[in-house]
């Protein structure tokens, strides 16, 4: 009798594995947080097929910044759990292909951004992939407990480069939308580096709850997310948004507050893993909630 056929699992395509460097999952918040900068920045919903050119541009620019981040981290990624599966770590990608893969995105969204939208847009894009992959991926993240704060600030140009490609500068709608997931960021990740120390400190990587200890980390998120409502805020406030929005960012700071709340009482893994999909949940809704009360209020003007 014949052994049975042992099963091979079929190979990667190599579409999807480069495809996979771009971090896909991540490539929709540029897009939501980028549009409605473009509302507010021109006082109206933009030309169409001109957002869809800035936008694309903006998350072909931080695919860009993705990939050079994977390649530099290749080999820590091999060290922790959640991502020794990626492209490189596996070997399903070699180094070199996916370094010219991620200059050639960079070179190719400069130059159509900058056709696009002009030099600042252009400019402005440039710098976040740079400070994405030299100032936080290289210096700031393997050395130093601030770099989810500092380096927050590359996952946030999306609305200071939307806002420059409809003014040719970056305004308050910018900065607002800015600031705002800047300051979410940091709990959002640090809410990661709970559950998930020891794969950060396999590779290495200084994270809040490692050095300054559980207890602090818990209470420096509660205060970024104290000082996050205020900005949240913003938008209603200014007037650029009515209530529909108002109210959904008091609820959503309310929920968000209370998961760390309970963070701060239960002090465990499961608690940190609910802040954590409570923050994914509480950005898109946020977003959700603003270009839904801009379109609204465009139907009603």
């Amino acid at each position: 009798m014949s052994a049975a056929p042992q099963s091979i699992d079929a190979p990667v395509p190599v579409w999807r594995s480069y495809l996979e460097l771009t971090k896909p999952r991540i490539l929709p918040l540029v897009i939501f947080t980028g549009l409605p900068a473009m509302v507010l920045a021109g006082g109206g919903w933009p030309d169409a097929v001109y957002a869809f050119q800035v936008l694309s541009c903006i998350a072909l620019a931080a695919a860009a910044a993705n990939v050079l981040n994977m390649y530099v981290e290749r080999d820590r990624d091999k060290l922790m759990e959640r991502t020794r599966m990626r492209p490189l770590p596996t070997g399903e990608l070699a180094p070199t292909p996916a370094l010219i893969f991620g200059v050639t995105l960079s070179v190719v969204s400069t130059v159509l951004l900058w056709v696009v939208a002009g030099p600042l847009a252009a400019g402005l894009s440039v710098a976040s992939i740079l400070f994405y992959v030299f100032v936080y991926t290289i210096w700031l993240k393997p050395r130093s407990v601030y770099n989810a704060v500092i380096g927050g600030a590359a996952g946030a140009a999306a609305p200071l480069i939307a806002d420059a490609a409809v003014n040719g500068a970056v305004g308050l709608p910018g900065l607002v939308l800015f600031a705002i997931v800047f300051l979410w960021q940091p709990p959002h990740v640090w809410a990661i580096a709970l559950y998930r120390g020891a794969d950060y400190a396999a590779a290495g990587i200084p994270m809040m709850p490692a050095v300054v200890g559980p207890e602090r980390t818990y209470r420096r998120m509660l205060w970024y997310t104290l000082g996050l409502i205020p900005v949240t805020f913003a938008p209603w406030v200014l007037g650029w948004v009515g209530p529909l929005y108002g109210v959904t960012a008091i609820a959503l700071n309310v929920w968000f507050t209370w998961s760390q709340v309970r963070l701060l009482r239960e002090k465990d893994d499961p608690a940190a893993r609910r802040v954590f999909f409570t923050s994914l949940a509480y950005l898109f809704l946020l977003y959700l909630a603003l270009l839904v009360d801009l379109a609204w209020t465009g139907l009603t003007a």
